[in-house]
């Protein structure tokens, strides 16, 4: 199996081949031919098998022609076995999944191989909602009418039958061979996919439409490419908790630990997520943007073209950095601007205020139009011939989403009187999650001061989730489990989060000795470690 699983994961498949071969027909059985195949796959310690309506004419067909030995498709719902193909014996077609993240900004598609158990190829695609709206809340406005929902939804199916459609054109493989669908999205994002009223999610006492979804037909859905396919959606826990939340649990193993562990994951807002196999607790708070790249003018996602590491000469003070994918820098990532800014701040250029030295006197830090700036890609290192500046009206608002991702981190570990010294791991999830250093996050005061070796990048924790269904059908009765354990902590109604969050806007943070690892200023050696 692809390393990209857990190795705990059972090998019993949400959709399953199986080749059987029946009782012909006699004068002393004369059960008909469905009642014959349904008999032969039933099992005592399984659910019941059925099949859909709509493929009775066609499977009684397939049966007479098959001789009465086929190779019959069963896809598991939870609450049955349904039949989803039944294709000759000498079939040797894949049995194939996709698991989707339902992405704000993104949708991200990985196709499986189920039989296989391997990851075949893997797509993204912008989320090309975001014309009604960069963030969920003017979304969710749009779509209070019908008419506005029914646009979200079917730009929505599109987008992702599209997707889907070019992964396996890619890979040369036939959409009839898909047999499931395995989709996990935050709350507003799975009512925009299934269409129901989202309305009431940002408004008191917040209560989403549904939390939980049906194991549904993929055509049922609209889509229509995949017409033998199971659709399960990962339910939400309510309105700031959703599904992708909770696939990223069964993805970090979180609920099977018998120590204290934490999940983040980095997106439009910061999520975390504390707890073992005994309990659960989950808050929110709105972190993301910046850590994602968001809060300079050349601010970007972590794709081909962004700065996704930084280091600073500590005599002549001169960036060098990696750009994803190689060439000329386009922009810099949440990754890398976490980078600059550890630099910065170990080469003397910002002080523990968050501000710049102005007794530096070096070409690189000089005045622009936002104030005084730090210019880290010069006019000609750069595609459109424009240099990258973070000026300190960037490192302000920085310094704002950095405390409050510590401040979350904080406030949950007290809320269950624990220390971060408790804590087994700690999984950052994301495309963030698995270029940040912790080493640099460490010495900003993103995240506490512990071990590095604790941290752990697991990328996106939403996709992964999903495509381990596809594996393990005994995480159906899991997600549910998980589902009922979380209890949901909201940060701002704590006394508390505003007195930890002023500390937490210095560098690294007012309470020194919360980071005893951490130098100050000029004090760090060069990043090549003799001392420049």
């Amino acid at each position: 199996m692809d390393s990209d699983f857990p190795n705990w994961l059972k090998d019993q498949p949400l959709v399953q081949s199986l080749t059987v071969e029946l009782v012909r027909p006699s004068l002393e059985d004369n059960a008909g031919d469905m009642d014959r195949l349904v008999r032969a796959l039933s099992r005592p310690e399984a659910p019941p098998v059925t099949i859909h309506p709509s493929r009775m004419i066609e499977f009684c067909e397939k049966i007479r022609t098959s001789g009465f030995r086929c190779r019959t498709i069963l896809g598991f719902t939870g609450m049955s076995c349904e039949i989803l193909d039944i294709l000759p014996v000498s079939s040797e077609d894949p049995v194939l999944g996709f698991a989707v993240d339902l992405g704000t900004s993104s949708l991200v598609f990985r196709l499986i191989d189920i039989g296989k158990r391997a990851i075949v190829r893997e797509i993204a695609v912008r989320n090309p909602q975001i014309q009604y709206g960069e963030d969920i809340l003017s979304r969710i406005l749009f779509a209070r009418s019908a008419q506005g929902r029914k646009i979200l939804r079917t730009m929505l199916v599109d987008a992702c039958s599209r997707a889907m459609r070019d992964c396996l054109d890619l890979t040369g493989l036939r959409a009839e061979n898909v047999y499931a669908l395995s989709c996990a999205g935050n709350t507003a994002m799975t009512h925009f996919f299934w269409g129901v009223d989202a309305s009431n999610i940002c408004r008191e006492p917040y209560i989403p439409a549904a939390n939980n979804f049906p194991v549904g037909r993929a055509v049922d859905l609209g889509f229509d490419l995949f017409p033998n396919a199971l659709l399960y959606t990962f339910p939400n826990v309510g309105s700031y908790v959703g599904g992708d939340i909770v696939s990223g649990i069964l993805a970090a193993g979180v609920h099977r630990s018998g120590s204290p562990r934490m999940l983040i994951d980095v997106g439009t807002n910061a999520e975390v997520v504390l707890g073992n196999a005994e309990w659960l607790i989950a808050c929110a708070g709105a972190a993301g943007p910046a850590l994602e790249g968001g809060v300079v003018a050349r601010g970007m996602q972590a794709v081909a073209g962004a700065i996704d590491r930084v280091r600073i000469d500590r005599r002549t003070l001169q960036p060098e950095w990696r750009v994803i994918g190689g060439g000329k820098p386009a922009g810099i990532c949440g990754s890398g601007l976490i980078d600059l800014i550890a630099e910065m701040f170990s080469a003397g250029i910002v002080t523990v205020q968050g501000k710049f030295d102005r007794s530096i006197r070096n070409p690189r830090l000089r005045s622009t139009p936002d104030g005084l700036a730090y210019v880290f890609a010069l006019a000609g290192e750069t595609p459109e011939g424009e240099e990258l500046a973070i000026s300190e009206i960037d490192l302000g608002v920085f310094l704002k989403s950095k405390a409050a991702m510590y401040t979350i981190l904080s406030i949950i570990v007290g809320k269950v009187g624990l220390r971060f010294e408790d804590l087994e791991e700690i999984s950052v999830a994301g495309t963030f999650g698995n270029r940040i250093d912790p080493e640099m996050a460490v010495r900003i005061g993103m995240i506490p001061d512990l071990p590095r070796e604790i941290y752990r990048g697991i990328g996106n924790s939403s996709l992964l989730g999903a495509a381990m269904l596809l594996m393990d059908r005994t995480l159906l009765d899991e997600v549910n489990r998980v589902r009922n354990r979380i209890t949901y902590i909201e940060l701002n109604v704590d006394a508390a989060l505003m007195s930890e969050f002023r500390g937490a806007l210095f560098l690294p943070h007012t309470n020194r000795r919360l980071f005893p690892s951490v130098l100050c200023g000029r004090d760090y050696p060069a990043p090549d470690g003799n001392g420049k």
